[in-house]
């Protein structure tokens, strides 16, 4: 999944298309799929009773009408929360069964030790080659190296600072700056390492176009439809 045409530009829908349904729902990634995006974006924590979840934040309060950290909930206490017009948090392998084939994703892991049990998910839907795992963190994406080196994982970072050196500690193929940070340098300087750049969260028509004259890979946006 590495290899890319290069006249391609792929939009990733940030939690789906979180900027017209509630985020990491299965309405929000129903929309992304509806306005076109080629990958969708979801974070990945793990429950009381270490089933894969759904969610970005380490507590539900923000999403949706519970309170409370979401490592304290069991999934079936998660499931009967409403995240936002009557949405379930969604487990990860809700969304392989119910999406994989027509769209590719962006898993993004939130919590240590959710490398391996992604990984098993993966295989068994057989979605290797869709899929970029991606986090925040060096020592996840190294782990998922570890277990599967063929993955495709991305780098997470703010600032554009020791690319080099950290996607090649955790063996990231794939680097997602923060927008405000992108600049021409950057995008020539990651592809002269054999590194996919890509730019968060971009939801200015204007700013996307600039991005993709500059030869970025794609942008993550809350808006899919950001270039009709």
């Amino acid at each position: 999944m590495s290899e890319k045409n290069a006249d391609d530009f792929i939009i990733i829908a940030h939690r789906g298309a979180s900027e017209y349904e509630p985020e990491n729902t299965f309405s929000s990634f129903d929309k992304a799929i509806e306005l076109g995006a080629q990958m969708m974006e979801f974070d990945v924590r793990l429950s009381l009773d270490n089933k894969l979840v759904v969610v970005h934040d380490p507590r539900v309060n923000r999403t949706t009408d519970g309170r409370g950290r979401v490592r304290d909930k069991t999934a079936q206490e998660l499931l009967a929360l409403d995240a936002g017009n009557g949405n379930q948090i969604p487990l990860v392998e809700d969304l392989f069964k119910k999406y994989s084939g027509k769209i590719k994703f962006v898993i993004e892991l939130k919590d240590y030790e959710t490398e391996e049990p992604v990984l098993e998910l993966i295989e068994k839907y057989g979605i290797s080659e869709d899929v970029y795992v991606v986090s925040f963190s060096k020592r996840i994406l190294k782990r998922i190296k570890y277990f599967e080196p063929k993955i495709t994982t991305g780098l997470i970072k703010v600032l554009p600072t020791n690319i080099e050196k950290d996607c090649s500690y955790c063996g990231a193929e794939v680097i997602a700056v923060l927008k405000y940070f992108i600049t021409r340098k950057f995008v020539e300087k990651t592809k002269k390492y054999g590194l996919l750049p890509f730019a968060w969260t971009v939801n200015d028509k204007v700013q996307c176009i600039q991005f993709k004259k500059m030869g970025l890979t794609g942008i993550v946006t809350n808006k899919p439809d950001i270039l009709s």
